[in-house]
C-alpha cells in the first residue's frame, strides 16, 4: 500500500460502451484476467472499484503505461478501455480500507476525463490512454502523450489479424510462429507489420515503458 504523501504513477481505467456489452460477466472474466497479468510489478495491483472501472498504482510512470498498454492489447477488440494515467503524490486516508486521495489520483482522474472527451472528436477519436502530472516533477506530459496520441490512433486503425500480430510480436514471438498460427506466409506478416506499422508499435511501447 502507498505511503502517507507518497510520489506515484496512478492509473485509473474504464471500458468504453459497456452498458452495450451482451456479456457482462465475460467481460468482467476478461478484464480480471488482463489486470491480474500486469499486477506483478504494481504498489496497488489494478482492481475494480465501481462498475467497471479499476484502479491501481506503478512505481514509474513507464511501469503505468505499460499496464495501460497490455491490458488494451489484452483484451482487444472485444472490449475497448480507455485510461488516465497520472503522477504524484498519494495518500492513504483510511488504512482499514485503503482508500486513497492526492494530487497523483487527481491527475489520473483529469487525465481519463480528457480521454473521455477527446474521443468525441472526430479527429482525436481512437485517443484511449492520456498522461497527467500533479506538478512540475515527473516526464513532461506533452511528449509523452504525443507518442501515446501517435500509438493510439495506429492501433486503433488495425484489424482483427494484426492486433493478434501485434500482440504475438509484443510478446517477442517470431514471425514464422505467427504466420504458422495465421495460416499465412512468413512475408505476409512481414509486409502486413510494415504496412501496418506494427514494428513501430512495438518499438513506440518499448521506448514508452523506459520513461522514469
Amino acid at each position: 500500500m502507498a505511503e502517507q504523501g507518497s510520489l506515484r504513477a496512478t492509473l485509473i481505467g474504464d471500458v468504453v460502451g459497456s452498458r452495450s456489452a451482451t456479456d457482462r460477466r465475460a467481460l468482467h472474466r476478461d478484464l480480471n484476467a488482463a489486470l491480474a497479468a500486469v499486477a506483478g510489478h504494481a504498489i496497488d495491483p489494478p482492481a475494480f472499484t465501481v462498475g467497471d472501472e479499476f484502479q491501481g498504482s506503478y512505481r514509474r510512470v513507464g511501469d503505468a503505461l505499460t499496464a495501460a498498454w497490455a491490458i488494451r492489447l489484452a483484451v482487444a477488440p472485444g472490449i475497448d478501455v480507455r485510461f488516465g494515467i497520472g503522477w504524484g503524490a498519494v495518500s492513504v486516508l483510511d488504512e482499514a480500507t485503503g482508500i486513497q486521495d492526492g494530487p497523483g489520483w487527481w491527475a489520473a482522474r483529469e487525465a481519463i476525463e480528457w480521454t473521455a472527451e477527446a474521443q468525441r472528436q472526430p479527429g482525436l477519436a481512437l485517443v484511449r490512454i492520456t498522461y497527467r502530472r500533479s506538478s512540475d516533477t515527473g516526464p513532461a506530459p506533452e511528449a509523452v502523450n504525443a507518442a501515446l496520441m501517435c500509438r493510439d490512433h495506429m492501433f486503433g486503425s488495425l484489424d482483427e489479424r494484426s492486433i493478434r500480430i501485434l500482440r504475438g510480436l509484443m510478446s517477442n514471438q517470431p514471425k514464422k510462429d505467427l504466420a504458422a498460427a495465421e495460416q499465412i506466409s512468413a512475408s505476409a506478416v512481414s509486409q502486413r507489420a510494415g504496412r501496418d506499422g506494427l514494428d513501430l508499435i512495438v518499438l513506440a511501447s518499448q521506448y514508452l515503458s523506459e520513461i522514469t
